[in-house]
């Protein structure tokens, strides 16, 4: 019974190995992301004689919103698997990124909220560049969502900093 008391306790812990594929996996949606954004800026690139400003302005928004999307992709494979799985231990690593010395779970859902945010901002100004391509119900919708992103993200930094004087 004694083994057995200290065997549960080591297999649940042993347990957090099994998020390792979906961080590769992520790894991979990363290579989608370079894929679709390097067919974006050929486009752009090939079209540009075609494009209007307007046109011109909307593929960009749609490259920085990329771009966003991997750098989240970024966030949740390093701050994830470090907070969840294991430690990078990439202390003496030059390339060695500031933020995730600061990775815990409270800030890593500060951070995810605040990106959230940011690519919401980004698909709601592509919506205001052109709205003469979206039925008003799918723009009323695309602010009261990104109003409840925002409002989220603010609950979510409160709470952290709630639990965060608690603790001092």
């Amino acid at each position: 019974m004694n083994t057995q008391v200290k065997t549960l306790p080591k297999l649940i812990f042993l347990s957090r190995w099994l998020q390792a594929p979906l961080y590769l996996g992520l790894i991979v949606v990363m290579g989608v992301y370079i894929y679709e954004f390097s067919m974006g800026l050929f486009h752009l690139i090939a079209n540009i004689e075609k494009l209007n400003e307007t046109g011109v302005m909307l593929i960009v928004l749609d490259l920085i919103d990329m771009v966003l999307i991997a750098n989240l992709l970024i966030m949740v494979i390093l701050g994830g698997y470090e907070t969840f799985v294991s430690r990078l231990n990439l202390q003496g690593d030059a390339d060695h990124p500031e933020w995730l010395d600061e990775v815990n779970a409270g800030t890593m859902k500060i951070k995810l909220a605040l990106a959230l945010v940011t690519i919401s901002s980004i698909h709601l100004l592509r919506t205001f560049i052109d709205p003469t391509h979206k039925d008003f119900y799918v723009v009323m919708w695309q602010v009261v969502i990104h109003l409840t992103l925002v409002i989220s993200a603010v609950v979510i930094a409160l709470t952290d900093k709630l639990m965060m004087s608690r603790h001092s």
